[in-house]
């Protein structure tokens, strides 16, 4: 009795004639064998019931070495083999059994089922007629009759694929493949077949999936590995295809296409690798020098100038070389609108040129594709300040600098600033009154950016110097009287000038 769940109940469950195995009594002298193999034999079976193959597989190994002529040996061993899914191992010995004793219609059943999964069409058909002609029981005539029925519809199936194929029509040519490869899963031919239709039908992932599978079902299959790796390259995925190709150096050193593509997919790896770390250690120009070796390097495949351009758009953007990055992450994004990286370094530059509104629309668009990006949901935030602030006041306008001016830059600006309104340079009354409102804020921005902390809050979209936005700490400098700001000296900050005001 079979205990359900066992591996040879799982067996049986896909090939019921499989069950054979259990009932096959030991006959010691129509096998000719001795204790020892009798053995290994009934140890064999236990352990494979137990399901530990490996141990099994050992058992019956000693078995075969022992009793060469021994047709039950062949057959457990070939049992365990299909339980290890090493169906390549366990044809060998189905055919040994089938040579040792020609009426034993369960491994000539097994074997036919073998060779329909392989594809072999014809010697599958041979099996099974076999079978049909040896008295067999009920079970493996009804068995038998049915994989004719389907070896027989392969048969047509494959026919109208290769018409389909050579006619041009690969959507057909596919359709008829997929039915077939449900049967017939180990015909590597068949796999290629339809890799070559998918890729002819602009889907190189699918075919590459049938290539890999066809790589394993087919031994040194240099072919497929190449195929793998020129797919991959044409992808952009630069170290897959270095990985797949090194694959058919392995089998074949000597592999023309595959040792020119190695060549050239090791270059443009390298090149690619060396700008990211470039890009890590913050060196931003020679990175961007190494992308566009990147594009020179390989210009016929449009994957690699449109990531080369967005690792420089980043570049540019982390630079804080606003126009650049602009040009070029828009650039990307006509060839990709929904690229959310370039999309975020263009939107960071928009902030350095103040462009609020365009910077606010990219992080907009880029949360649509990617809503749980932190990165995108701060940056949005800190465009909606900034837009607001600057709908306030704007110290670096105040100043005229850009927002990535460096202190010296903001110093001095301050300085020809202050000396060009400060009040005392004018009589009238009205120009005084606008001097000193333009002095005191042309004070209050010098007074934030020149401060790091202050700074840093401004830039991230609070005005340090507004009470409603420190949460009522703190005074407003635009609500000081001009008297407070008399006797400040603009050039205190250094220099060898000083200048010394009079007030009426």
């Amino acid at each position: 009795m079979v205990a359900p769940g066992s591996v040879t109940s799982r067996l049986g469950s896909v090939f019921p004639f499989l069950l054979v195995l259990v009932d096959l009594q030991y006959e010691g002298a129509e096998c000719g064998v001795n204790a020892d193999v009798e053995k290994h034999l009934e140890l064999g079976k236990k352990l494979l019931a137990a399901g530990q193959l490996a141990d099994a597989l050992s058992q019956f190994h000693a078995a075969v070495d022992g009793d060469p002529d021994n047709y039950i040996a062949y057959y457990r061993r070939a049992t365990v083999f299909l339980a290890m899914g090493k169906s390549k191992a366990a044809l060998p010995d189905l055919t040994k059994v089938i040579e040792l004793k020609m009426d034993f219609t369960a491994a000539r059943l097994q074997r036919g089922h073998l060779l329909l999964k392989q594809g072999k069409l014809d010697e599958a058909e041979d099996d099974f007629k076999k079978v049909l002609k040896s008295n067999p029981s009920e079970n493996e005539e009804k068995e038998a009759q049915s994989q004719l029925i389907k070896s027989d519809e392969m048969q047509r199936l494959r026919s109208q694929a290769l018409d389909a194929f050579q006619s041009g029509d690969y959507i057909a040519a596919i359709a008829f493949l997929d039915k077939i490869l449900e049967v017939c899963v180990w015909d590597a031919e068949l796999r290629e077949l339809r890799a070559e239709c998918f890729i002819k039908e602009g889907e190189p992932r699918k075919a590459i999936s049938d290539l890999k599978a066809a790589s394993k079902l087919k031994n040194d299959n240099t072919e497929a590995f190449y195929k793998i790796s020129t797919l991959y390259y044409q992808l952009g995925d630069h170290e897959l295809s270095l990985s797949e190709v090194r694959e058919c150096l392995k089998l074949d050193q000597d592999h023309k296409r595959c040792f020119a593509h190695y060549k050239q997919v090791k270059k443009l790896n390298k090149l690619i690798e060396s700008a990211e770390e470039l890009i890590r250690d913050g060196r931003y120009t020679d990175a961007t020098s190494k992308y566009e070796s990147v594009m020179k390097t390989e210009p016929s495949i449009a994957e690699y100038t449109v990531r080369s351009k967005e690792r420089i758009c980043h570049c540019f953007s982390k630079d804080e070389k606003p126009v650049e990055a602009i040009r070029v992450c828009s650039e990307v994004l006509q060839m990709e609108p929904d690229n959310v990286n370039a999309l975020k370094d263009r939107a960071e530059a928009y902030l350095i040129e103040e462009m609020y509104d365009e910077a606010i629309q990219d992080y907009e668009t880029a949360q649509e594709h990617n809503e749980n990006d932190q990165q995108i949901r701060e940056g949005l935030e800190k465009a909606q300040r900034l837009l607001k602030q600057s709908q306030k006041r704007d110290y670096y306008k105040i100043l005229g600098v850009k927002r990535n001016a460096k202190k010296q830059e903001i110093i001095k600006a301050y300085r020809k600033l202050a000396l060009q309104w400060h009040p005392d340079n004018f009589q009238n009354e009205e120009e005084k009154k606008k001097a000193e409102k333009k002095f005191i804020d042309i004070a209050a921005a010098k007074e934030v950016l020149s401060d790091p902390e202050m700074r840093k809050k401004f830039d991230d979209g609070e005005d340090p110097l507004d009470a409603e936005s420190q949460q009522g700490g703190g005074g407003n400098p635009f609500h000081r009287s001009w008297n407070s700001w008399q006797g400040f000296n603009p050039f205190s900050s250094g220099g060898p000038f000083r200048f010394k005001f009079h007030f009426n």
